[in-house]
């Protein structure tokens, strides 16, 4: 039974204590492709190297934007879907999105650009990377882990207060909607395709969205998993499915929430106005000011 929320500390799992995972974690390293070779994650002096946590049913979440780095299979699979088999492709990171008043609409997380043998740009599509929002507390448990890993593997956090937990309605409502309307919007614009990586049991959060084929896409969804190898004790990221959409039809499927019943809503007016017309006509009995000179 899983007592904590700690899943991957540094990018190794909480019971790892090889001499490989214990470096990365004294160095605070990121094993993921990250910007530079040191976890950044929340703050670069003191970063809070968490790159999955566990759900309450025991499954995992990623948590970390880098965490999906790995292999740069979230690249190569995007790239499938942008460009012919055969073509030569490099990646971008963070690329400006500028709208038409020169007013930047974000960064964009990877521009994959195909290229000739002279090095010009063929063509090009957008990934966009999301993980997960934590809700509650995840430093005091990560701190309490990384004073000795090996001894407080094991322990207990059940109980405590703002006990973390992942919140994929946040992550879709502030984080991944936004992205999709605004630079989403300027790339359909353009006719470029995009594509946007998360982790599966955020997907699955999502509202159920209409597929198209491939050729006929604007969108595709890469949904990846975490695999425990027990050999290695330790977690590979794996494409799972592909999902292929239409980009207006997923922006409305996803901001347009489905509507609860009727009835129940009119029979909580009902209650209601029941409260306050009771309460019009029986008033607390307060003294007045009158009363009281």
């Amino acid at each position: 039974m899983i007592t904590h929320p700690l899943a991957e500390v540094f990018g190794f799992a909480f019971d790892d204590h090889s001499e490989r995972a214990e470096r990365y974690r004294r160095n605070r390293l990121c094993p993921y492709n990250n910007n530079v070779a040191n976890c950044t994650k929340d703050k670069a002096n003191d970063p809070l190297g968490i790159c999955s946590i566990f759900e309450a049913d025991g499954g995992i979440t990623i948590t970390c934007p880098a965490r999906f780095r790995q292999d740069w299979l979230i690249t190569e699979d995007a790239a499938a879907f942008f460009f012919p088999s055969g073509t030569t492709w490099t990646s971008l990171a963070e690329v400006r999105l500028n709208d038409r008043h020169g007013k930047s609409a974000g960064n964009i997380d990877f521009v994959l650009v195909a290229y000739d043998k002279r090095g010009h740009i063929l063509d090009f599509g957008a990934l966009e990377v999301q993980a997960v929002y934590i809700s509650g507390n995840i430093r005091r448990p990560f701190e309490v882990y990384m004073r000795n890993p090996a001894e407080n593997q094991k322990m207990n956090w059940m109980g405590e207060p703002n006990y973390p937990r992942p919140d994929y309605l946040s992550s879709s409502r502030k984080r991944l909607v936004p992205q999709l309307m605004y630079k989403g919007g300027i790339l359909k614009s353009w006719g470029k395709k995009q594509a946007v990586a998360l982790h599966q049991n955020f997907y699955t959060t999502l509202p159920r969205l209409s597929q198209t084929d491939p050729d006929t896409a604007d969108i595709v969804w890469l949904i990846y998993d975490l695999e425990l190898a027990p050999e290695h004790r330790s977690y590979n990221l794996r494409l799972k499915d592909r999902a292929y959409t239409r980009f207006e039809t997923a922006i409305e499927q996803i901001t347009v929430p489905e509507s609860g019943p009727l009835e129940e809503f009119l029979s909580l007016l009902q209650e209601k106005l029941d409260s306050k017309l009771e309460n019009d006509a029986n008033p607390p009995d307060v003294s007045t000011l009158a009363d009281l000179l």
